[in-house]
C-alpha cells in the first residue's frame, strides 16, 4: 500500500473519506485532538479548513488507500517563520482500525520523513499521547523522546493525559551532481 500527496482539489474529492477516517480514529480512543463522540460533520468541517493550508504550502497531506478508499494519512505542518524554515511537525498521523497491523503507520511515517528530507527539512517534531500505542511506533522508528508534559491534552473521553514530545534529526538530500 503506498501513500498518495493529495494537493487541494484531490483533499476536496476525500474530505468524505477522510473524515470517515477522522471519526474511526477518534473512536478507537487515540487523542488527536478531538473529543467522543466526534459528529461526522464536524469532522468534514475540520478537513475542509485544511485546504487553504494545503494550497498555501504550510500543509502536506498524504492519503493510503486501499481498494480505492482512504485507510490511513499524515501530514507536515510546515512554520511560517524565517528562524524556523528548517522544521516541520508531523500532525495526524491516522490508520484506520480496519487497516492496523499491516505496517502503513510505518509506511505513512517513512513517506512523511522522506518527503521533508526532500523539502530540506532537517527536523520533524511531534506529540502524542504518553503510553498510548503510536509511542512504540515512533520509538521503533528512531524518533527521540523530549519530554512529557502532564496533563496536557483530555483524550477522546474527556480525560486529561500526559503528552510526549519526540523529535528526528534527518540528513539533507545530497546535492545534485
Amino acid at each position: 500500500m503506498s501513500a498518495t500527496r493529495l494537493d487541494e482539489a484531490q483533499l476536496a474529492e476525500c474530505v468524505e473519506e477522510l473524515a470517515g477516517l477522522l471519526v474511526d480514529t477518534v473512536d478507537g480512543g487515540a487523542s488527536i485532538g478531538f473529543l467522543a463522540p466526534l459528529d461526522r460533520a464536524a469532522a468534514v468541517a475540520w478537513w475542509t479548513e485544511r485546504a487553504a493550508a494545503v494550497t498555501a504550502g504550510q500543509l502536506a497531506v498524504w492519503a493510503a488507500f486501499d481498494d480505492h478508499r482512504v485507510v490511513g494519512t499524515v501530514s507536515l505542518a510546515f512554520p511560517d517563520k524565517p528562524n524556523s524554515r528548517h522544521r516541520a511537525e508531523l500532525v495526524k498521523l491516522m490508520v484506520h482500525r480496519s487497516a492496523r497491523g499491516r505496517g502503513l503507520g510505518r509506511t505513512l511515517l517513512g513517506v512523511a520523513e522522506e518527503a521533508a528530507a526532500a523539502a530540506g527539512i532537517t527536523l520533524l517534531h511531534l506529540d502524542t499521547e504518553t503510553d498510548s500505542p503510536a509511542e512504540r511506533l515512533y520509538d521503533s522508528a528512531g524518533w527521540v523522546r523530549a519530554g512529557v508534559i502532564p496533563d496536557y491534552a483530555a483524550d477522546p473521553g474527556g480525560e486529561l493525559r500526559p503528552t510526549t514530545l519526540y523529535y528526528k534529526r534527518l540528513k539533507a538530500p545530497a546535492p545534485a551532481g
